[in-house]
């Protein structure tokens, strides 16, 4: 099927990128969570590459804040509406978007997500996205070993996303804790565990004032604190301030997962000891090949072997490196980030 006119992609909000002799053959949708946020900036930059040098149409659109499903629901059907073959999104909320998918997927559309899974997973034909329990896992070992005998008396706080405990949330906070050697109860939870070296948690939105706001709320409950797990890096940036607002910087290890480069940068100058580097270029890339390849074959794209989602790699990034734990310095995070 055709794709209309791209005065008519306009008029419904979505943004278009003509791309080729192929372009009227096989339409791309990429839908992000917001247009401001570096990490879907570089996997926008990802998407439009690649279809760009494959000679197809990328068409892109996202929500207006983070958390905005109205907005990814309505790209959607403006997509299926066009004839798109398949759409990559990062989804804002995976629970409530799931009726939406399935009626893309029902009108014979490849639906692959992108960083964020899908609740249920299932609900998308593939996806594409970091491990993130996996990273999440990579800061805590490093944590434990960087601390070593004091991790027994470790004060920590953890900094995650919102109440909704969206799927990447839960599995990064889980992933550091098991990773830091704590029990988990039921690991599809934040917040549950009883290790008494857990201060608390605290919500961020992702965002530096968030961070800020949530390390002085645990602050006023624990001057002690000396261990911080964030959600992100901006997060863990305002962690940051807050501390060094009362003096405390310098008794704190900070720990992130990320890779922006303002992060990479904050590894470097010692705000952030270490973070789990993710690569939102590479998964928007290869989720445009998965559907291109969908449109001239119909196959489907495969998990990687032993895991439910196609794998895009985590890489730590510390200037502090541990034995047995693998990682690259901030200097060499700065030639591989983004944002």
């Amino acid at each position: 099927m055709k794709a209309p006119l791209k005065s008519l992609a306009m008029a419904v909000g979505l943004s278009v990128v003509a791309t080729g002799a192929l372009a009227d053959d096989v339409l791309v949708g990429l839908i992000t969570k917001t247009n401001t946020n570096p990490f879907f900036v570089k996997m926008k930059e990802g998407a439009t590459a690649k279809a760009k040098d494959m000679g197809i149409e990328l068409r892109t659109a996202a929500g207006r804040y983070d958390g905005d499903n109205d907005s990814q629901v309505q790209a959607i059907e403006n997509l299926i509406a066009a004839g798109a073959a398949g759409i990559l999104i990062t989804p804002n909320d995976p629970a409530a978007i799931v009726p939406t998918i399935e009626r893309a997927r029902d009108a014979g559309l490849l639906v692959i997500a992108l960083d964020t899974p899908l609740s249920p997973a299932s609900a998308a034909d593939a996806t594409f996205a970091t491990d993130n329990f996996k990273a999440g896992v990579m800061i805590g070992e490093w944590a434990k070993a960087r601390m070593g005998a004091d991790a027994k008396d470790a004060k920590i706080a953890l900094l995650d996303l919102n109440p909704s405990e969206i799927t990447v949330d839960v599995a990064r906070d889980q992933g550091f804790l098991k990773g830091f050697g704590i029990d988990l109860n039921d690991p599809k939870d934040i917040g549950d565990e009883t290790d008494p070296r857990i201060v608390g948690n605290d919500v961020t939105e992702g965002s530096e004032e968030g961070g800020r706001r949530a390390m002085e709320n645990l602050l006023q409950k624990d001057p002690g604190i000396n261990l911080v797990y964030t959600i992100n890096e901006p997060a863990a940036a305002g962690a940051y301030q807050a501390l060094k607002a009362v003096g405390l910087e310098d008794q704190v290890t900070i720990v992130s997962v990320d890779g922006g480069c303002p992060g990479v940068q904050n590894v470097e100058s010692g705000v952030i000891g270490a973070t789990s580097m993710q690569f939102p270029l590479k998964m928007a890339s290869l989720g445009v090949e998965a559907i291109a390849e969908y449109a001239r074959t119909g196959k489907k794209p495969q998990p990687s072997p032993g895991k439910d989602f196609h794998d895009t790699g985590v890489t730590l990034v510390t200037d502090h490196p541990v034995d047995g734990i693998k990682s690259i310095s901030a200097h060499a995070g700065l030639g591989e980030c983004w944002g």
